[in-house]
């Protein structure tokens, strides 16, 4: 695997969430994610959770967007840059929005705003004073919404090269803060400002929300049917670029409106299309719940994938040191016995070269399920490499896990196999060790122990248990 190979998966991981693809983004993204952790690229780690966390949160599965989020931000503390951590700022913004923790929401903005100014990143900072605008709007706190919407226009006019869509957006926050303190003449000035600049013509998005509100003015001076108008535009706009979510907001201030003009005809025609958006918003829930399962199933398969032997089924290497390295830190702590059986197949190697390594598999396998079945659910039981085993036993003392290891060969003894007629016995070498008091913290340093047992085992003649201190 090369740098190049790694750079590409980057740029196609942002290319598919940009085109709202969000199922493959979070498939393409996992991948990422095992690359960038084989390569140690924390670049690579940190693109992969941050798109997995605005994936799932585009999708509505917020729980897993936090989960994403909790995992860049530990790699980001350890090893992101300012960018990294802005990036982390912005999208927690979005999930505390979404949730409606308007408290978290300003916290959260606080952070950028005070980053932003560290390292001049003006446009990052006026969008986070316009959010703030934008939420303190939302607590009918016009006030502090004034304010921040000032600073955010003065951040926006510091950034280079000018960018005019960004002071416009801070001005919609602007303006819709003096229509709530009742400031009408100051808020018509901003809204023809805004609607005068032909700027607007290549930004439809804020050119409906520019007639959202002439319509919010309106329906202030209570100027029903002219704010019906301008709501109706921005209805138009908005069904351009398919926002469901903004229309039902329209629509709703539609009918307020017909209830104020007492037109009911009109009234009722706006309720059929109001409804008609109820199913469209609905059926478009119910894609996206079918969707959230549907890419559950599919991180499961791909975890399972990652943690398990592909032979076996049983728990691969890396699983198992994880595993079992973060048992050992948590035994150390509780002063807890830990133990280690390591077993292999003898004279594995005669039953490959005489039946062949299909064969060979196929008694890997049998062996796997017969001792997996004796396995407990708080033990874990996974594949190390070619016809070698560990099992690890959690608060087991070694006299234990020699009864443990002594069930196995049992149970392995016992196995009927046969190939061409030929019955074939089967028998373990096995050693096994324990943690020694918390003197072993690593799933390498036990596994090492017990596979001393081993070695002395075959050394001893075979079809035996042996324990190590």
């Amino acid at each position: 695997m090369d740098i190049q190979t790694l750079k590409k998966q980057q740029q196609k991981v942002t290319l598919l969430r940009a085109e709202g693809k969000y199922k493959e983004t979070i498939k393409e993204s996992y991948k990422l994610l095992n690359l960038g952790n084989e390569l140690n690229d924390y670049k690579s780690i940190l693109t992969a959770h941050i798109n997995n966390a605005a994936s799932f949160y585009s999708i509505g599965a917020i729980e897993d967007a936090f989960q994403s989020i909790d995992a860049y931000t530990e790699v980001c503390n350890d090893h992101g840059d300012v960018a990294d951590t802005l990036n982390l700022y912005n999208v927690l913004f979005l999930l505390h929005d979404y949730n409606k923790e308007y408290g978290k929401a300003k916290e959260t903005l606080s952070k950028t705003i005070q980053l932003g100014k560290e390292i001049e990143k003006y446009n990052i900072v006026s969008n986070a004073y316009s959010n703030y605008s934008h939420v303190s709007i939302l607590e009918e706190c016009y006030d502090v919404g004034l304010q921040n919407g000032m600073m955010g226009l003065e951040m926006a006019k510091l950034h280079k090269p000018e960018s005019r869509i960004l002071q416009i957006r801070v001005m919609l926050n602007i303006a819709q803060s003096h229509i709530g303190l009742g400031n009408l003449d100051d808020a018509n000035r901003i809204i023809e400002e805004i609607m005068a600049d032909p700027i607007l013509e290549s930004f439809v998005r804020e050119k409906s929300q520019s007639y959202i509100l002439l319509g919010n003015w309106y329906a202030k001076r209570e100027l029903f049917k002219e704010a019906f108008e301008s709501y109706t535009v921005a209805k138009e706009l908005v069904e351009s670029y398919n926002d469901i979510y903004l229309l039902k907001t329209i629509q709703l201030e539609r009918s307020k409106m017909c209830e104020q003009m007492n037109d009911i005809q009109l009234g009722y025609q706006v309720q059929k299309e109001y409804i008609s958006l109820l199913d469209e918003i609905t059926n478009r829930e119910l894609t996206l719940t079918a969707l959230k399962l549907d890419i559950k199933h599919s991180i499961s398969a791909m975890k399972r994938k990652a943690t398990t032997d592909f032979l076996t089924g049983l728990y691969n290497r890396d699983y198992l040191e994880t595993t079992t390295d973060n048992w050992l830190k948590q035994a150390s702590v509780n002063d807890e016995s830990i133990a280690c059986i390591v077993f292999d197949i003898d004279s594995f190697k005669l039953i490959n070269d005489e039946f062949g390594h299909l064969f060979g598999d196929e008694v890997i396998k049998q062996v796997s399920q017969s001792c997996s079945s004796i396995i407990q659910d708080n033990e874990l039981m996974g594949r190390y490499g070619g016809d070698e085993f560990v099992v690890i036993l959690p608060n087991t003392s070694i006299e234990k896990g020699e009864i443990r290891a002594k069930q196995i060969q049992n149970t392995v003894r016992s196995m009927k196999i046969s190939k061409d007629g030929r019955n074939i016995s089967l028998s373990l070498s096995i050693g096994v060790a324990d943690n020694s008091g918390g003197n072993i913290k690593t799933f390498l340093e036990l596994f090492h122990a017990a596979d001393e047992g081993l070695y002395k085992a075959k050394q001893n003649g075979k079809n035996q248990v042996v324990s190590t201190n």
